[in-house]
């Protein structure tokens, strides 16, 4: 696959969309429309059930994705200054690779 950035032309954000990235399959790949569509939701299914069941998910040269237990604690509403208790929940925290952060690093 090209290091080429990819074109978002079609896009009215700067984001990269999972269509964009079924359409990049079938492009490249050559894999059909539906094909490259199931293999990107795979993908993310696949990511998505093995964060929810508690494991890390590590992307060599990309990052890692981990859940994170945070603790509860008092929160403060900020219209009223009332004390409101916020409950204990997982989170979803990704760390990128060296490689990546050295990527998206302008060279000076």
């Amino acid at each position: 696959m090209s290091d080429a950035p990819l074109n978002n032309e079609n896009t009215e954000s700067n984001s990269l969309t999972k269509a964009q990235l079924a359409e990049l399959l079938y492009e490249r790949l050559g894999l059909s429309k539906r094909e490259s569509k199931d293999v990107v939701d795979a993908f993310f299914e696949r990511i998505s059930h093995t964060l929810i069941g508690g494991q890390d998910v590590k992307i060599s040269g990309f990052g890692n994705f981990q859940i994170r237990t945070k603790a509860s604690r008092p929160g403060r509403n900020p219209r009223t200054g009332e004390v409101i208790p916020i409950d204990a929940r997982r989170v979803v925290t990704f760390h990128a690779s060296n490689k990546l952060k050295e990527q998206v690093q302008p060279a000076s």
